[in-house]
């Protein structure tokens, strides 16, 4: 377990490294800057905005020093959209609201998701079955961004149960969490079901079946636990869903979270908060992909950590 999760470190680490290089070349080498837009800025003022944020120094030179701040300083640099607050600041009051949508989006997936696969599993081959496999069908077609549109239409303006907009209350967070948990519920029970189906048809599952055991306690005991596998493989991937699809979301409901500052800093072209972000959405994913492995060794011990 310790040399696997070393190799993860320092693979996570180069991951880091080449996520920080590409975005720190790539967003300076696309067209316009963060200054752009003040155009009645006299040629000395914006000298010295860019000698204040080490614009003005040759590329090379910029990349060695932001490197040194983020890498050994942990110094993420100013924003240069919301002037006189860090980087870390707006990441540290964000990153909490944004870690709740997706928690409660993948709370969402994962109560629909896996009664939904275990239901389908359970009434292979009949019209329940059928008719399971295409909602989960319509839940993967339609995108998180148009399922929050009907949301708000429906359950804020027309039946008015739920607030549509901020994030003052658990409340709020009811139609955002749905709208991005759906679709993923949907992927879940497809994958629930099909591993409950291999389970089904394994041997330890018919030796069950042949001792007299109860179909409920064969299905949940037994088959269960091996379907589950497929989703805990699923759960990263989904993650990262999570975490791209609530740029969208968050925008729609007016949530200020990470994924809307992220796309203000793209808009604006401001480097330091573009990288801090995609740095923190990148590393989370990665880890998160590591405890996937450790938790499917944990549910298989045949499953390999490499």
């Amino acid at each position: 377990m310790i040399p696997y999760l070393l190799r993860k470190l320092a693979t996570i680490a180069l991951l880091l490294v080449a996520v920080f290089t590409a975005s720190f070349f790539l967003i300076r080498l696309a067209p316009g800057g963060p200054f752009d837009e003040d155009r009645q800025l006299q040629p000395e003022i914006r000298r010295a905005i860019e000698s204040k944020f080490r614009l003005d120094q040759p590329l090379g030179t910029q990349y060695r020093e932001y490197f040194t701040d983020v890498f050994v300083r942990g110094d993420l640099r100013p924003s240069f959209s919301y002037r006189n607050t860090s980087v870390n600041q707006i990441i540290a009051e964000t990153f909490p609201r944004s870690a709740a949508l997706g928690s409660a989006a993948l709370f969402v997936a994962l109560l629909l998701g896996i009664p939904a696969g275990v239901f389908a599993a359970a009434r292979r081959g009949r019209a329940a079955d059928a008719a399971m496999a295409a909602v989960f069908a319509l839940g993967l077609a339609v995108p998180n961004f148009v399922l929050a549109t009907v949301l708000v239409l429906v359950f804020g303006f027309w039946l008015g149960w739920f607030p549509v907009a901020g994030f003052d209350s658990l409340a709020h967070l009811v139609l955002p969490a749905l709208a991005l948990g759906i679709p993923l519920a949907a992927g879940a029970a497809r994958l629930v079901r099909a591993g409950m189906l291999d389970a089904m048809d394994s041997a330890f599952v018919r030796t069950a079946t042949a001792k007299g055991l109860p179909r409920r306690r064969v299905l949940l005991g037994h088959a269960l636990r091996a379907g589950l596998t497929p989703l805990v493989t699923w759960l990263g991937p989904a993650t990262a869903a999570v975490l791209t699809g609530s740029l969208v979301v968050e925008q729609i409901f007016a949530i200020p979270g990470m994924g809307s500052f992220f796309v203000t800093s793209v808009q604006n072209r401001d480097y330091t908060l573009a990288s801090g972000v995609l740095l923190l959405y990148f590393g989370l994913v990665a880890v998160l992909n590591a405890a996937i492995d450790v938790a499917l060794h944990g549910l298989d011990p045949r499953v390999e950590l490499r």
